[in-house]
This record gives structure tokens, C-alpha cells and sequence, in this order.
């Protein structure tokens, strides 16, 4: 095995994402040292039942002295606080990065925090899962995903090389853009759709002509689909929603006016309309099966034995 990429890495938060990397770090080689540190002592014992590191420190500021890397993975609506409680401790050279779905107000949040010599390069592992926890992590989470990177302008581009090769070792491909496009991509492939689930879900709770049992017997006809997307972390969505406030409205906007016209094709019996719109949109799942990004398996990539396994 390869000398590992990283001597010390330090995990801030330890959910999924954070025990994941811990998990893929140890599994290939990638660091020789993790330290992880979470503010609940409670998760914190359980990643150490878990043995996903191997130091535990419930003081951030602690867990990151003498890291050569350090991953923020928080809520975004704390990256501010940690960013304060850590830099004190941050050696010069360190790399510090984040794996948050919103880049610009990381940014605006962690930079004014970051010390003289220290590399930031804020981050955003495209991939994950509805559950949360240290339980919930898997080596595989990131294999054959996409990692953003968004380096402020004049970062080292040995510190940006050194942090590709780290995500690559986790089985990612890396792109790099800028903060602002970044928010923008992710609030129409991501933010959006979550938002659609949580709200469609939140419709049928509402609704009193048909029972939440005929809600769930039924579900395997599409409303399923929505609720895995609305099971997702709601302290992470809230977050999503208020710090990448401006790109979401303009999504929603956008979503709202389409939505009108899929409404007057409906109303006026418009079949061609319905058709064209149809079949536009079914090119766009073949091509993402075509990337790769998904599978073509029926019942949307997912057999009952994964999903009995919790896959």
C-alpha cells in the first residue's frame, strides 16, 4: 500500500458524511492518523464504539491542532461557529475544507476566521443518503460521485492538487467552479427537488379525503420516490433553505411558472403540450443513466432486497 495522502485528519461532525470519510480514509490508506470531534458527547462515544477514528475530542479546537487536513461537515448554519473555535488551532499549511451543499455563504461565514497560511478550499461531496448519524456511514458513499471544489481566488494550487487527490482516493471525480454557479447548479439538481418532496409529502399529510393508511398502502406508485428525499436531516434542509436563499427563489420561480403552464396544458386538454413535455423530460433520466449517475434497473434502480437491506 501507497505512503497515505494525509498524515493527520481531522473529522468536524461526524454524520453521515464525516463517518463515511472516516470509514473510506481507513478502508484505503488515506490517512494515517483521523481525529474526530462532534459537539455531542453522546455521538461521540458511538463513533468510538464504532472505531471510526483514533482520537475522540469533544473541544473542535482540539481535534484540528497539528491536522494537515481538516473536513467541516455541519450544518451550513454552523460553519461560522466552527470556523471561529477551530482557527486558533489550525497549523500553517493545513488544508481546511467543508463538504456543505451551499458554497457561497460557507465562504462569506469561514473565510474572515481563517488564518494567514492556511489553505481554505470550501467543498460539497455530491452524494448521500436520507439517514444521519454515525451509523449511517459507508466507505462507498462517495465512489463514482461528484466533488465540487471552489477555491477563492489565489488559492495555492498545490493545496487544491493535494485535496483532489484526497477526494479521488475517496472514489470521487473532482470539478472545480465558482461559489456563485455552484449555489445556482445545486438549487436546481438538489435544493429544488428536495424542497418539491418535502412539500408534496407534507400535502398528503394534510389532505383529508384520503387516509394516511391508503397514503402508505398505495405509496410504490410514485409518492414513495418523495418520501426518501423527505426524510433527509431537516436541520440540514432548514440550513440549505436559508443560506442559499437566492438561488432557491430563483429556482422556485422558475418551477412555479413551468408548473403553470404543465396546469393550463392539463386544463385546456392541450395533448400535444403534455406530450412534448413528457418526452423532453424522459430524455433527460436517460441521459443522467447514460453518465452514469444512475441505473436503468426498474423501480428507479432499487430492488426490494436493497431496499430491505436499507440501501
Amino acid at each position: 500500500m501507497s505512503a497515505p495522502l494525509v498524515r493527520r485528519l481531522a473529522l468536524i461532525g461526524i454524520g453521515l458524511i464525516g463517518s463515511s470519510l472516516a470509514r473510506v480514509a481507513r478502508k484505503e490508506g488515506l490517512a494515517e492518523k483521523i481525529v474526530i470531534s462532534t459537539r455531542s458527547a453522546e455521538t461521540l462515544r458511538r463513533a468510538e464504539e464504532l472505531g471510526l477514528g483514533d482520537r475522540y475530542c469533544l473541544d473542535a479546537g482540539e481535534a484540528v491542532e497539528d491536522a494537515d487536513l481538516v473536513i467541516v461537515s455541519v450544518p451550513v448554519g454552523a460553519s461560522g461557529a466552527v470556523a471561529k473555535w477551530i482557527a486558533p488551532s489550525l497549523k500553517p499549511g493545513a488544508i481546511l475544507t467543508d463538504a456543505g451543499s451551499t458554497k457561497r455563504s460557507v465562504i462569506e461565514q469561514m473565510a474572515p476566521h481563517v488564518p494567514e497560511g492556511v489553505h481554505f478550499i470550501p467543498g460539497h461531496p455530491i452524494a448521500g443518503t436520507e439517514q444521519s448519524g454515525p451509523d449511517a456511514g459507508f466507505a462507498e458513499l462517495f465512489r463514482n460521485r461528484w466533488c465540487i471544489l471552489t477555491p477563492p481566488e489565489g488559492t495555492d494550487p498545490a493545496a487544491i492538487a493535494r485535496l483532489t487527490a484526497f477526494w479521488e482516493g475517496c472514489g470521487s471525480t473532482v470539478d472545480t467552479m465558482d461559489a456563485e454557479h455552484h449555489d445556482l447548479v445545486l438549487a436546481i439538481v438538489s435544493h429544488l427537488p428536495h424542497i418539491i418532496a418535502y412539500n408534496i409529502v407534507g400535502t398528503a399529510d394534510d389532505l383529508e379525503a384520503v387516509t394516511k393508511s391508503e397514503v402508505i398502502k398505495y405509496s410504490a406508485s410514485g409518492f414513495r420516490d418523495f418520501t426518501r428525499l423527505a426524510a433527509s436531516d431537516p436541520t440540514m434542509w432548514r440550513d440549505v433553505c436559508l443560506y442559499n436563499k437566492d438561488a432557491i427563489l430563483e429556482m422556485l420561480a422558475r418551477f412555479s411558472e413551468d408548473l403553470a403552464a404543465l396546469q393550463r396544458a392539463i386544463r385546456w386538454s392541450d395533448g400535444d403540450k403534455l406530450f412534448d413535455i413528457f418526452t423532453r423530460t424522459r430524455e433527460i433520466r436517460r441521459s443522467i443513466v447514460e453518465a452514469g449517475q444512475d441505473t436503468a434497473v426498474p423501480n428507479f434502480g432499487r430492488d426490494m432486497a436493497q431496499a430491505e437491506a436499507g440501501e
